[in-house]
């Protein structure tokens, strides 16, 4: 493990920006190597469907416009211009270690990981579902009432 990596928690108001900024400290990671494969070791965590498919978006979105031969403006210059200054990169380097890693994601979907808490246990609890004596294809029940009503009726 590298020892120079922080865990980093950002916690704010409802429009202050965290998305903005949790995508951006995604893709300084991302893009700090050549290796397009990269995102495939970056686990992104989130309370809600919501948030992992917004963050999704705008990681792809933004990956799409850098690669694009148009001129970047508004928002994505924003972000373009400080994902170059802080990984200290030419305009055309960044755009090539974007357009390799958005086709990577393309390609390679299921290894994009940003997805919810809940999911994320799940996959764990499913990777060791023999070790715990469960069946694989188990299922996890959410509505408390119905799981009560069953457990009445099984009694």
């Amino acid at each position: 493990m590298n020892p120079n990596l922080n865990f980093l928690v950002y916690k704010s108001s409802a429009g202050s920006g965290k998305t903005y900024t949790l995508v951006k400290e995604y893709l300084l990671i991302a893009l700090s190597t050549s290796n397009s494969d990269r995102y495939k070791n970056i686990l992104a965590i989130t309370f809600t469907n919501k948030a992992a498919s917004e963050m999704k978006d705008r990681v792809t979105s933004y990956l799409k416009v850098f690669t694009s031969s148009n001129i970047i403006s508004g928002g994505e210059s924003l972000m373009f211009n400080s994902l170059k200054n802080e990984l200290d990169l030419s305009d055309e380097k960044l755009k090539q270690r974007a357009f390799k890693m958005l086709q990577s994601i393309l390609h390679n979907y299921s290894d994009f990981n940003i997805t919810t808490i809940d999911k994320f246990i799940l996959r764990i609890i499913r990777s060791f579902s023999f070790d715990l004596k469960l069946p694989y294809n188990f299922e996890v029940e959410l509505d408390s009432d119905s799981l009560l009503n069953q457990a009445i009726n099984n009694l």
